[in-house]
């Protein structure tokens, strides 16, 4: 079995999953908007281009999402998605990368339980943690 977090947007998800990819790597290997599937006439006019699913694969990840449809979708609360690094500089490279043009809740620095701990909200309102455990 594997955990895949599934991220909601609100109309940015294929920005959302660009950037991912440029910060975490991997493939995008599902980009799947309505138009042209049997979805489409179901959709508003104005949102036949908004991903209904999308997947991000890499090296011991995968991360999913889609853009809700508007009356739907609300900013994530509640949870964040953790990322685990061995390396306390790629982990800083990472948190770095997320947060910018996003918002820093917890800067990037040792903790008691880590060699590097932080937490933000990236541009796209997704909230991360960048964990890089001494334990």
């Amino acid at each position: 079995m594997q955990i895949v977090p599934y991220l909601s947007f609100g109309g940015k998800c294929r920005e959302a999953f660009a950037f991912y990819q440029c910060v975490l790597g991997g493939e995008i290997t599902h980009m799947m908007a309505a138009r042209g599937t049997p979805a489409e006439p179901h959709v508003a006019p104005e949102n036949v281009d908004d991903i209904m699913h999308a997947r991000l694969v890499g090296d011991g990840f995968s991360l999913m999402g889609g853009d809700a449809p508007p009356q739907m979708y609300a900013a994530p609360t509640g949870f964040s998605v953790s990322l685990q690094f061995d390396d306390p500089a790629k982990g800083k490279q990472v948190f770095d990368a997320l947060a910018e043009g996003g918002a820093i809740i917890m800067p990037f620095e040792a903790t008691f339980w880590a060699a590097g701990f932080g937490m933000c909200h990236d541009r796209y309102g997704t909230p991360w943690m960048v964990n890089c455990e001494t334990v």
